[in-house]
């Protein structure tokens, strides 16, 4: 099989622990793009975040972001984009907040988070660690569902931190019996992004790859996360980190080093190294396009 594009997340993957770019891993990438493979990042960071990753990595291709709800080209062009209704937004805050988790609502201008003292502090190291703060504002408020009353907002995702994982099960089972608008996405075992209906990190790949007419099983995905099941199972090669959980692993057609032990260089120096680039490929007729 011949593959066209490379799509990578950011966090646990293309990043190490201490949320730096190795080396090793741009010179990867540079390598694959002088083959001629489009590269392209999938995360649920937000626009600017990862547009700051793409730069470090000289990725021109438009970007999949905010969970696949906003996908747009490094010169800001929106290319596709979903929001959550201002009505939906206040009714699942208000069921949300019933539950004792952090609540942030992600707009492409600004955050807005209620005020929860989270033991483990995910929130923080979120924010933290995506630099988000560094592009836009982010406001925390005794109540969410007060202020959404008073200044309703249309946000392209919602992050809930939980504190117990049951807590979490039953809040997916609640909001996927309440609305239909919406979709509730698993980060991890105590974190849920809420979306548009349809919006996801594999629509937006699948209408990245109709813009530059590649089919899915065309693209290599590397991933780490339980929201990168999809993206790996569809994917013509679907890669896991070493990192991975177990459940993210059994879905993967290749298992790759930890985030720490360039994982992601190791698996595209090994693999592409094997591909002709795409230019020699054209002229051969091996590939029309």
């Amino acid at each position: 099989m011949i593959y066209r594009l490379l799509a990578l997340n950011i966090d646990g993957t293309l990043l190490q622990t201490n949320g730096r770019l190795h080396k090793a891993t741009k010179e990867a990438i540079e390598y694959v793009q002088q083959k001629g493979i489009y590269v392209t990042l999938v995360t649920s960071r937000s626009f600017p975040t990862a547009k700051k990753v793409a730069k470090a990595l000289k990725i021109k291709s438009p970007l999949i972001t905010y969970q696949g709800a906003l996908v747009a080209s490094s010169d800001d062009k929106t290319v596709y984009t979903k929001r959550i209704n201002e009505h939906i937004t206040y009714d699942a805050i208000r069921f949300l907040e019933a539950f004792p988790c952090q609540i942030r609502l992600v707009h492409e201008k600004f955050a807005l988070a209620n005020k929860f003292k989270h033991q483990q502090n995910l929130l923080g190291k979120t924010v933290l660690s995506t630099g988000d703060s560094m592009f836009f504002s982010q406001q925390f408020v005794p109540s969410l569902t007060e202020h959404l009353h008073d200044q309703p907002v249309s946000p392209l995702k919602i992050e809930v931190y939980f504190e117990e994982e049951h807590d979490l099960e039953d809040a997916v089972t609640a909001l996927e019996g309440m609305f239909v608008e919406i979709d509730a996405i698993r980060v991890n075992k105590l974190r849920l992004d809420i979306v548009p209906c349809g919006a996801s990190k594999l629509t937006g790949l699948a209408h990245l790859g109709d813009l530059l007419g590649f089919d899915l099983k065309e693209m290599v995905y590397i991933g780490d996360s339980f929201d990168d099941i999809p993206l790996i199972e569809a994917a013509g090669l679907g890669v896991s980190m070493g990192n991975a959980p177990y459940e993210v692993k059994k879905a993967s057609d290749w298992v790759t080093r930890p985030e720490n032990e360039l994982g992601v260089a190791y698996m595209v120096k090994e693999h592409f190294r094997k591909q002709q680039p795409i230019e020699f490929l054209r002229k051969m007729k091996i590939i029309k396009k």
